[in-house]
């Protein structure tokens, strides 16, 4: 599947791993390939992130991450259906921080992989990867581009949908903004 991916689409699983071996984490996310993504300063992607407004929303999108890593990587949905059931997770964190130091929930970020040379990716990045193929597929693309990679981050559920949606990307405002159509991310957004 590789060899389909165009240079932009290698550049950012290359950036990926940067991301990954700067934060200390024992394999490579989601997370990291939406930040790779972010740091693209040119092509297709970033032109349709721009004018969706979320280069000037990437502190908003970090934040989201990190509160979500906070909440053990659980998504606004699984925080919603707890609460249903009368299950406060907000509480939770701050009764677990409080024992037992903050972040404690986002899980080891040690670096014990360090040695190994290469860091592997979780089953949800690789389910990204995966998915791309997929969008490219079903778009009658002959490669995987960023494109299709931002449009499996948006469709695939998780904290990274989560906090892209957030901040008004989604799988159908992207779809708007690679095609040259007005997007609704920054009227959303605000």
């Amino acid at each position: 599947m590789f060899e389909r991916f165009t240079k932009g689409a290698r550049a950012t699983v290359t950036g990926a791993v940067t991301h990954a071996e700067r934060a200390g984490a024992d394999s490579v996310t989601e997370e990291h390939l939406l930040l790779s993504l972010l740091d693209q300063e040119c092509g297709r992607t970033s032109l349709a992130l721009a004018s969706l407004g979320i280069a000037g929303r990437r502190a908003s999108v970090e934040e989201a991450l990190a509160q979500a890593r906070r909440r053990g990587g659980l998504t606004k949905a699984d925080t919603e259906a707890l609460a249903d059931i009368g299950i406060d997770v907000t509480e939770i964190v701050a009764r677990v921080e409080g024992a037992h130091g903050e972040g404690v929930l986002a899980g080891d970020r040690g670096n014990r992989r360090w040695w190994s040379g290469r860091r592997p990716f979780t089953g949800g990045a690789k389910g990204i990867l995966e998915k791309s193929l997929r969008v490219a597929l079903g778009r009658g693309d002959r490669f995987i581009g960023e494109e299709h990679l931002l449009l499996a981050l948006t469709a695939c559920p998780g904290v990274v949908a989560d906090a892209l949606a957030e901040n008004g990307v989604t799988y159908e405002t992207v779809e708007r903004a690679l095609s040259g159509q007005p997007g609704e991310g920054r009227a959303r957004a605000s």
